[in-house]
């Protein structure tokens, strides 16, 4: 039951919001355009703020909602990290649009959110503080999920493993932002 329900979550995460909501509404493919992300930041560069906003709930969505059905069938908390994890990989890695996808923070936020609501909350604030001062949503990003890696090992000392799995795929992954950042040519809002 743990691996079918690790497919199905990594099957939801591969759902793009993103290319699935701009296709609906008749905008262009965030893949082509702007950073040539497909998540929600990009989206709003894009398609504005309506979708982007979308985009960020269905992208939570996928993360989350795996979570909380494994622990409704009874899987314990470093179980429903893993198949959170699925999620995850399905949206970086999206069986749906030749593995072509996001950079997973919102569905690493949704997986949070259903593994230990203080770590997401940790993570929104380190986020929204990050972006606030700088203004810079891959800088935001960088700092927020990996930081929740401490308090995670205090509180759930189980689910360090695939948490810190998450938080260097999510690193690897702004691996482009790492080097514009450093460069001093990241995108700004």
């Amino acid at each position: 039951m743990f691996w079918l329900l690790a497919f199905l979550a990594y099957l939801m995460g591969s759902l793009s919001f993103a290319i699935l909501l701009s296709m609906r509404a008749g905008t262009p493919d965030p893949r082509g355009f702007g950073s040539g992300n497909p998540g929600a930041s990009n989206v709003m560069r894009v398609a504005g703020k309506r979708l982007a906003v979308l985009t960020l709930l269905g992208d939570i969505s996928k993360g989350l909602v795996p979570v909380v059905i494994a622990n409704l069938a009874g899987f314990n908390l470093q179980q429903q990290a893993w198949i959170g994890l699925a999620a995850v990989i399905g949206h970086l890695f999206p069986l749906y649009f030749r593995f072509r996808g996001g950079k997973g923070v919102a569905t690493a936020a949704g997986m949070l959110l259903g593994l230990s609501p203080i770590a997401a909350l940790l993570a929104i604030a380190a986020w929204v503080t990050t972006f606030r001062l700088t203004r810079t949503s891959s800088l935001a990003s960088l700092i927020s999920v990996p930081l929740t890696i401490p308090l995670l090992a205090w509180l759930h000392p189980t689910v360090l493993m695939p948490v810190s799995v998450l938080s260097g795929l999510i690193v690897w992954r702004h691996r482009s932002n790492l080097r514009d950042l450093f460069a001093g040519r990241e995108r700004h809002f």
